[in-house]
């Protein structure tokens, strides 16, 4: 597939479905090195005049090494045929094995940044603010027993979308 860049005013995406249902992927490295992670929370807004994606990475999570390694990060959006493999990619480490080789997608790079070459939709941000979610600020404290029972607290990005490409 062709991926074409869109102007950023072109973008049209309902992020409940695109997050929330069908999910994402977090990819982060270079061409030496990278990794990547499914997600299923999220968001996309505007924040400090600027469009801007919101990510939340637990601690543990290997991609979140690169993440903070790296300036830049990609988002891929995939259709609903590759929602086996999505959850294959979010449920293994690619600290315990080659979890890209093995998913059968196609890694490559904008300007050094991975993504995958069959997704729908990449996203390509730049990390602009980071911060671990606090217990002591849920208003609600059922969200804090019901997600965070091991007390690993998400850290969330705040990263501007400087780029968006859709393919054909």
């Amino acid at each position: 597939m062709e991926l074409k860049k869109l102007n950023q005013e072109e973008f049209i995406c309902n992020p409940f479905t695109k997050i929330g249902k069908e999910w994402m992927l977090i990819s982060s490295g270079d061409k030496t090195n990278f990794n990547t992670m499914t997600a299923s929370w999220g968001g996309l807004g505007v924040m400090w005049g600027k469009n801007v994606a919101f990510t939340f990475i637990r601690p543990q999570r290997y991609t979140r090494e690169f993440i903070e390694k790296n300036e830049q990060f990609s988002l891929c959006f995939f259709d609903t045929t590759f929602q086996k493999t999505l959850s294959y990619l979010g449920s293994v480490s690619g600290r315990d094995e080659n979890k890209i080789e093995k998913c059968g997608l196609t890694p490559d790079f904008i300007e050094n940044v991975p993504y995958f070459k069959e997704a729908k939709l990449v996203l390509i941000c730049k990390k602009l603010y980071c911060q671990d979610l606090s217990p002591s600020c849920f208003l609600e404290n059922s969200l804090d027993e019901k997600w965070y029972p091991n007390k690993d607290y998400h850290f969330m990005y705040v990263s501007e979308i400087q780029k968006i490409y859709k393919s054909y």
